[in-house]
């Protein structure tokens, strides 16, 4: 017999304070608590959260489960939704709701398509050795400003301008316009607390990118944008602009995101594992392991929401169709049942992909294979050139800061001698 919503545990807030304080732990409980909970954010809509490996690996490879609510029946409107939490007009909600991430079935595969035909690895490896001059060049400027002893804020110095310049040059934004692109991004990945600037800076974004597909119609470059613009399958199909806009625009912002928080939790973890770090150090093959064992314990803490299209039955709970379901990345990636003594850094763990920090499944992130480039030199050589890192605070100074899904701290001042 399954449980239903009438017997289901108390509901959880996925911002309260004892999970930003320490997220490990408050999802372990959840999880050894029930393998399927109800929840929400903030007392918002209520959702159903999956916490075990097996479950949210079929939440997130499950074809029943769908990314779009407005392919489910009976799944709320989150477009009326955003329009009001957000205060963006219709055309500006386009923009956030037909990402490749949140389309499902044929047009996901349609676009998937076309998109991986410019987003190929060849042009992802081909980046690689401009990543190491331009991590190279950011260590030259820690290293001027640590020269004495001073405080350097990895956050500022390196995890931020690095995955940020990197997708402005695979994309193909100019360096004079990447001020903007910066502060767009900042805004947009934290909608609700910048709500009064988001229509605004969304109809910036846009017009820039419009602008931009224009010149590159007129004048190709070897970059994504020229690239998304050539693209064509054989029947004749091609991007419309609003598709290329979605998407680079959700490269540009999320993109770089997603890598700035996995280095900086990388050099912490690393930082409070230093038997782990000596290993690396000794044998840098390994780098490329460790990374992924390192986006195993964050900094993806849920997914997308999902919905599913019939009753399905997750973790002993059946779930009905068109309710909301948030598959929990976090509290998967350190189950025990999966993984042995599950929240130890261990670089010497067979994860391999294994692990769902990209997810899995058909939305399994694009952008992975660069986000995993960039960490393994950027790490490699911010330890090869600083063999005396260290915390230039005591451990407990460093916080992990409130962003909705993501385990990330503000600041991480280091001594670099």
């Amino acid at each position: 017999m399954t449980a239903t919503a009438e017997n289901a545990t108390e509901p959880v807030d996925l911002l309260s304070p004892d999970l930003i304080a320490d997220p490990f732990a408050a999802y372990a409980r959840m999880r050894e608590q029930a393998p399927t909970l109800t929840g929400s954010i903030m007392g918002g809509r209520p959702m159903w959260l999956v916490t075990r490996y097996e479950d949210v690996r079929k939440v997130l490879t499950d074809p029943r489960f769908h990314n779009n609510p407005a392919s489910v029946p009976d799944a709320p409107d989150t477009r009326t939704t955003i329009m009001r939490q957000l205060n963006l007009p219709t055309d500006l909600v386009d923009y956030l709701e037909d990402k490749l991430m949140q389309i499902d079935g044929a047009d996901h595969r349609r676009l998937r398509g076309l998109v991986s035909k410019a987003f190929t690895a060849r042009r992802v490896a081909r980046l690689r050795p401009r990543v190491e001059e331009i991590t190279t060049t950011l260590l030259d400027g820690m290293a001027q400003a640590g020269r004495d002893g001073t405080p350097v804020d990895l956050l500022t110095a390196f995890c931020y301008p690095l995955p940020f310049t990197v997708i402005c040059e695979l994309v193909g934004i100019d360096e004079a316009d990447r001020a903007p692109w910066f502060e767009w991004g900042h805004c947009l990945s934290s909608p609700t607390e910048h709500r009064e600037r988001l229509p605004q800076v969304m109809r910036e974004c846009v017009d820039h990118m419009l602008e931009a597909i224009e010149r590159r119609r007129a004048e190709p470059r070897d970059d994504l944008i020229s690239a998304l613009v050539q693209v064509q399958e054989d029947d004749g199909d091609r991007l419309s602009e609003r598709e290329m806009v979605t998407l680079v625009f959700t490269l540009v912002i999320t993109g770089h995101e997603t890598t700035t928080h996995l280095l900086a939790n990388s050099v912490l973890a690393l930082l409070e594992n230093p038997d782990q770090l000596a290993l690396v150090r000794a044998d840098p093959s390994r780098w490329p392991q460790a990374v992924n064992e390192l986006m195993r314990l964050g900094p993806t803490q849920w997914g997308l929401p999902r919905h599913p299209s019939e009753d399905v039955e997750v973790g002993g709970v059946t779930i009905p169709a068109g309710a909301t379901v948030m598959p929990l990345i976090l509290p998967a990636n350190t189950d025990p049942r999966r993984y042995d003594d599950p929240e130890r850094l261990d670089i010497g763990r067979e994860t391999g992909q294994s692990h769902l920090g990209f997810g899995q499944g058909a939305h399994y992130c694009l952008g992975a294979p660069l986000a995993l480039q960039e960490a393994e030199v950027a790490l490699h050589a911010l330890f090869e050139r600083f063999p005396g890192l260290s915390l230039a605070v005591p451990r407990e100074e460093v916080v992990w800061t409130l962003r909705p899904g993501v385990t990330r701290v503000e600041k991480l001042p280091l001594r670099l001698v």
